[in-house]
Formats: C-alpha cells, sequence, structure tokens
C-alpha cells in the first residue's frame, strides 16, 4: 500500500513539474526562438538555408540527426531531424526535410515537412551563389489531458485543458555563396508568423511563430597535408530575444576524422567529433555543457548524426563545402 501511495505521488509530481515546464516553454514562445538549435549545425546546413548547395550532381546527400536537450530535466526537448538533397543538374538543386520536436514527453509535438529549391549562379571559375525557397507545413500537435491536475490544493490549468490539432503552412528563403574551401550563407526559413496557441477557456494563451534570420560563415585553412583547420559561425536572430552566436573550430586529421570545441554565447561549452567510416558515411557526436542557470537542472545535451552520400553512376568526387 505504501509502494502504491509512493508511486501516485511520483507520477503526480511529474506531471506538476511537466506543466510548469511547459508553461516556461509558453512564455518562451512569447519572447525567445522556437526554432530548434544544433550543434553540428555545420553538417545539418539544408535544414537552416534553403539555399545551401554541394555541386555535387550525381550525388544525393542524406542525414540524420537526434538531439536530446537537457538531460535530466523532466519534459525536456528532443528533436529529430531527416533530410534528402541532390543537384538536379548544374544549376538546379532540389531537397526534402522533415523536423520532429517534442517537449513536455509528448505533451507538446511539432512536425516539419519541407520542400526546398535552390538556383546556383555560376561568379567565376572558383566561387558559386545559390539562391533558394523553401516551402511547407507545419503540424503542431499538444496533449495536455494527461496533465490535468485534480488531487489536494492543485486545479487544472484552464491553459492546457483543451488539445491543440492545426497544420500551418510557411514559406521562406536564402542565399549561400561558396567555393571549395568557404562558404558564406543568410537566411530566413519562415516568413510567415502563425499563431500556434491561441485564446483557450478564456485565457489568453499565445504562440506566435516569429520570423528567424540565420547568418552562417565557415573557412578551411590548410596547415598541412594532413591537417586543416575549419572555423565556422552561426548567427541566430528573433524578434524579442538576444541574439544566439555559435563561434567553432574544428580541426581535421588525415582527412578523414574532425574534432572540435564550440562556444553558444551565454548557453553552452560544446566538444564534438565526427568520423568517415566509409568515403560516404560519416557520423559524428557533440555534448554540450550548460553554461546558463539550466545548467543546475539538467546533466547537458547529447547530438548524434549520420551522414551518407548516394552516389549515381558516373558521379565525380567533388571537394563539397559541406565537408571542404
Amino acid at each position: 500500500m505504501k509502494m502504491n501511495i509512493r508511486t501516485q505521488k511520483t507520477k503526480f509530481m511529474k506531471k506538476v513539474t511537466v506543466l510548469l515546464f511547459l508553461g516556461l516553454v509558453q512564455s518562451m514562445y512569447l519572447k525567445a526562438q522556437q526554432d530548434p538549435e544544433y550543434t553540428q549545425y555545420m553538417y545539418n546546413m539544408s535544414v537552416i538555408n534553403p539555399a545551401y548547395a554541394t555541386s555535387d550532381v550525381g550525388v544525393a546527400n542524406a542525414g540524420l540527426l537526434y538531439r536530446t536537450q537537457w538531460v535530466g530535466a523532466v519534459g525536456a526537448p528532443k528533436t529529430g531531424t531527416a533530410f534528402l538533397r541532390t543537384p538536379i543538374n548544374e544549376r538546379i538543386e532540389a531537397g526534402i526535410s522533415f523536423i520532429n520536436d517534442e517537449i513536455g514527453d509528448g505533451a507538446l509535438n511539432e512536425n516539419n515537412i519541407y520542400a526546398d529549391f535552390a538556383y546556383v549562379l555560376q561568379l567565376n571559375d572558383k566561387i558559386r551563389l545559390s539562391l533558394g525557397l523553401k516551402a511547407g507545413v507545419t503540424l503542431f500537435d499538444t496533449s495536455f489531458s494527461d496533465f490535468q491536475l485534480n488531487s489536494g490544493d492543485f486545479t487544472s490549468d484552464p491553459a492546457f485543458s483543451q488539445n491543440v490539432n492545426e497544420t500551418f503552412f510557411n514559406i521562406g528563403s536564402g542565399a549561400y555563396l561558396y567555393g571549395d574551401n568557404f562558404y558564406v550563407g543568410i537566411s530566413a526559413p519562415n516568413f510567415l508568423k502563425n499563431k500556434h496557441i491561441s485564446e483557450q477557456s478564456g485565457i489568453s494563451a499565445l504562440g506566435n511563430e516569429n520570423l528567424h534570420l540565420f547568418a552562417t560563415a565557415g573557412y578551411v585553412f590548410a596547415i598541412n597535408e594532413n591537417l586543416d583547420l575549419k572555423p565556422s559561425v552561426l548567427v541566430k536572430s528573433v524578434q524579442g530575444a538576444p541574439i544566439s552566436m555559435d563561434f567553432n573550430a574544428n580541426v581535421r586529421i588525415n582527412g578523414n576524422f574532425e574534432v572540435g570545441v564550440s562556444y553558444r554565447l551565454d548557453d553552452a561549452i560544446s566538444g564534438l567529433f565526427n568520423i568517415g567510416i566509409t568515403p560516404d558515411l560519416r557520423v559524428g557526436y557533440a555534448y554540450d555543457y550548460t553554461t546558463s542557470n539550466l545548467g543546475d537542472f539538467n546533466s547537458g545535451t547529447h547530438e548524434i548524426m549520420l551522414l551518407y552520400n548516394f552516389r549515381f553512376s558516373g558521379a565525380k568526387r567533388y571537394s563539397s563545402p559541406r565537408f571542404f
């Protein structure tokens, strides 16, 4: 009997914690960044910028990335990403991406399905400019019914009394300038401002999807035949929130193994590495140590990725900006 009471208390406190976390997330929707963040953004570029291009004609680039954020915090975000991108010819590239973002152990679930189109301009023998468009839908679902509180002095929060199941359309664009050893990009993946959570039960609970601006840049310095230094930066801006900046430095050894460090301004310090298992298969891992106040309530963030190139007959190997 005591064990049963203890189990019920544990479940009840977990529901309370998840509701409090969702309340925090709801306030973040009002004045903070909503798009998922990635430590290994330089290998997930097609999701950030629809103009991202490789010019690898005859090669389809595919990737999977999974991020579990703030491990140990009840209801913390989990993000899964998949993408496929390929040049149609020397001028046109196309791709598709899928992002699943889950918060609150399934209480809030968002699925993004988008298609990309890019047109590549050859500026000279070494430099290309790609202009891209993105269009797709966001499937937004909440499941608050499992978190109703009817015990003791707690009462159900009206803001979480109804489940939401809605679909939103959005469009975006970007530009990407690149060569064999550098890239510079700017993008806005979501132009339209959608309301994810509207007024419910007489309570104003707004969740606006605001315009996000991304700026990226990277370069490779050839130290010697077996060692390359690859610094990069990501800047993300959204109305109502501080600018987010990621600074990264990777070292590539023998053209195959990479190890690096990253710093996200006022948020986290990260370590990351990746290795080429085969010429077309690469796996990577990143760990974020939280430096903000949230660090007292979690044991960090883990991120794993898998990249694969599907090569069609006659495809030539090209030094893509993706790997430099």
